[in-house]
């Protein structure tokens, strides 16, 4: 039993250098998130026009009635992470 016990110390000692990383650091990079960015456009839902009407005081007034627009937004790209380079730790 004794010899099992050294062979087996023995073996870990001889092993354990095998196991170590000997490599170096290249770069370091931290996990950052984008958010989706997105395209807008505007769709006319009401074009300008003046109308004629009267007020309460009797007389004709000109009004104008400026465009109306519905504003569309459409997704250009969704949120994703990206690897950005950072000082190593």
């Amino acid at each position: 039993m004794k010899k099992l016990i050294a062979g087996a110390v023995l073996a870990s000692a001889f092993a354990a250098p095998a196991f170590a990383w000997e490599g170096q650091v290249v770069a370091c990079y931290d996990k950052v998130w984008v958010p989706a960015s997105y395209a807008y456009s505007k769709k006319l839902i009401m074009a300008a026009h003046t109308e004629w009407e009267h007020n309460k005081k009797g007389q004709m007034v000109k009004v104008h009635y400026p465009a109306v627009y519905k504003e569309i937004k459409t997704m250009t790209a969704p949120g994703h992470y990206v690897a950005k380079a950072a000082k190593c730790k």
